[in-house]
């Protein structure tokens, strides 16, 4: 059993060359909170806390509302497309030759007689 104890600490030796335990020796975190947790880092820490709490939901809102203006846009193109067919339709429709059509069943025929124009003098109503 002691033949097996030289190699166990070899593979811990192995093990702690990692990059956490690179970066815990290099920064010695360990003599930050020796006498317990540093109270006057506690604003600062709160600070950033809250700034990154804001900084994520302001990521989040602006992203729900690019995904709401994407539909929107969509919505509006499809608007654009159903009005330039319905201003197609009523042009077609109000062209003398389909009005005449229409009101053709229902007994009403188009005046071969021009018009006139009505002249009233001064005064006259």
């Amino acid at each position: 059993m002691a033949e097996n104890t030289p190699k166990q600490q070899n593979q811990q030796r192995e093990e702690k060359k990692n990059l956490f335990s690179m970066m815990g020796n290099a920064i010695k975190i360990d003599k930050i909170f020796e006498e317990g947790l540093p109270v006057k880092y506690l604003p600062y820490v709160l600070y950033i806390t809250g700034i990154i709490i804001f900084y994520i939901g302001n990521t989040h809102y602006s992203d729900k509302t690019v995904r709401r203006m994407g539909k929107l846009k969509a919505e509006v193109d499809d608007l654009r497309a159903d009005y330039t067919t319905l201003k197609a339709d009523l042009m077609y429709y109000s062209k003398q030759s389909e009005v005449a059509k229409k009101v053709s069943q229902i007994g009403l025929e188009e005046s071969s007689v021009p018009p006139y124009k009505i002249i009233l003098k001064d005064g006259e109503y």
